[in-house]
């Protein structure tokens, strides 16, 4: 069975029981803008007992709220109870919940978009909040008082314009003035659910769009003050006809396709440590040392969104070596060849050529540096050593500094193409290393 198929067999085993159930949000807006939904989400009179003892296999992952798993061949399907919602103390969750009808539950959610239910069996769509209407007019509109939509979950405010920027939508003007009423508020939530979020606006679609609505909305103020702070910070119009740094970030967001979140935030905070480094000497501007700055804020910034250790590593080291590629074309062959086996060239190499298409377009190091990766095997640039540490040992050095710079100086030349073979680098080792034994 597909998707769909087990989405349906659960509101069709809820039906045969009496009770009411349907596609519900998400899932209902992608079918009807043509889109194939990631997952299905079914509401229904049932209450969680009723729903766990109709089907074989389920999880209460929110039964206080009404909310179970089911599975069908061992996919998950969420299935939430028609449910009123209590006043919202947290930001985030209502303190209490009571069972109520289809209209109670739709009018509790977020955007009219996703407030729409489908009914497969009848195959119509149920539409009490006119969200069909916001969607042909592509705009996100809140339920009912926007204020209170987003009082009750400050999520919302970032998911508002995660639909717009993903599906180019507009932000209906009451909803908007909402968020910018309620950003300053932004914070009460969880910081990971922040970073869920905006890691989202970088990666599914629209990115640019994303960071200029949280920009105009000011929430990029209160949760990135250090992207905010790139605005009006000039760089020189030879390489950065584009305009300052803000605009230059907001253009390599442009052509972020599909990126991977590492690649999305290294070219978000590539140059985030310029406002800090920005140096003027007549018509001169530098950022002296803006690399290696930007790759520790780099990791502040993600370890604040709550990022994997994993994610702010490779992100900094995006960061620090963004630039590095300019001296390829002077690096010895030993060096060149070190350079381009790093674990995450490929994403530093794309960052260099976002970023010189969003300045002033000089792609030849990116492709001197692609050129030489394709013209070099695994082997040429991961050989296997000529020499190790127990042919150190049997000449009688002892494990320490020096017994790695020879085992380094040896590689060195042998990414070089003057050491071929293990005789040759060990009669090179008794030579030059005879008296630093």
């Amino acid at each position: 069975m597909t998707a769909r198929e087990r989405a349906f067999f659960i509101v069709q085993r809820l039906r045969q029981e009496g009770h009411e159930a349907y596609f519900a949000g998400g899932c209902v807006r992608d079918m009807l803008l043509d889109k194939r939904p990631q997952d299905y989400d079914i509401a229904t009179s049932a209450r969680p007992e009723d729903v766990q003892r109709l089907f074989g296999e389920t999880i209460p992952v929110g039964a206080q709220f009404g909310v179970i798993l089911v599975l069908i061949e061992s996919q998950p399907f969420e299935v939430a109870s028609f449910r009123h919602d209590g006043p919202y103390l947290d930001g985030r969750r209502p303190s209490h919940v009571r069972y109520g009808s289809l209209e109670e539950d739709v009018r509790r959610r977020d955007f009219t978009i996703n407030g729409m239910v489908y009914d497969p069996i009848a195959d119509r769509v149920i539409d009490l909040v006119e969200g069909g209407q916001d969607l042909k007019q592509r705009r996100i509109c809140a339920i009912g008082e926007p204020a209170r939509r987003f009082e009750e979950d400050r999520l919302r405010m970032l998911r508002a314009v995660r639909f717009a920027a993903g599906m180019n939508f507009t932000i209906e003007d009451a909803t908007f003035a909402a968020i910018r009423q309620l950003a300053p508020t932004i914070t009460d939530i969880a910081w990971e659910r922040i970073g869920d979020e905006i890691t989202r606006i970088l990666t599914e679609g629209g990115a640019r769009r994303g960071f200029e609505l949280l920009d105009e909305s000011g929430l990029l103020k209160v949760l990135l003050p250090e992207i905010d702070a790139l605005k009006g910070t000039r760089q020189s119009p030879d390489y950065h006809p584009e305009g300052d740094v803000f605009n230059h970030t907001m253009l390599l967001l442009s052509h972020l396709e599909s990126p991977s979140d590492t690649l999305a935030y290294g070219c978000l905070l590539h140059d985030v440590a310029k406002p800090l480094c920005f140096r003027q000497e007549g018509e001169r501007i530098t950022f002296y040392s803006h690399t290696e700055k930007g790759a520790a804020m780099a990791e502040e910034i993600l370890k604040r969104l709550k990022r994997s250790r994993a994610v702010a590593e490779r992100v900094s080291y995006l960061v620090r070596n963004h630039l590095r590629h300019v001296q390829a074309p002077h690096m010895r062959l030993s060096t060149l060849k070190r350079f381009l086996r790093e674990e995450g060239i490929d994403e530093l190499l794309e960052l260099t050529r976002i970023d010189a298409l969003s300045s002033n377009g000089d792609l030849r190091y990116y492709h001197f540096c692609q050129e030489r990766l394709a013209g070099l095997n695994e082997e040429e640039i991961r050989p296997a050593p000529l020499v190790r540490g127990g042919d150190l040992i049997a000449l009688g050095y002892t494990p320490g500094p020096l017994f790695a710079e020879i085992l380094r100086d040896v590689e060195d030349k042998q990414l070089g193409g003057e050491l071929t073979s293990r005789e040759q680098a060990l009669d090179w080792i008794r030579k030059y290393y005879r008296d630093r034994g």
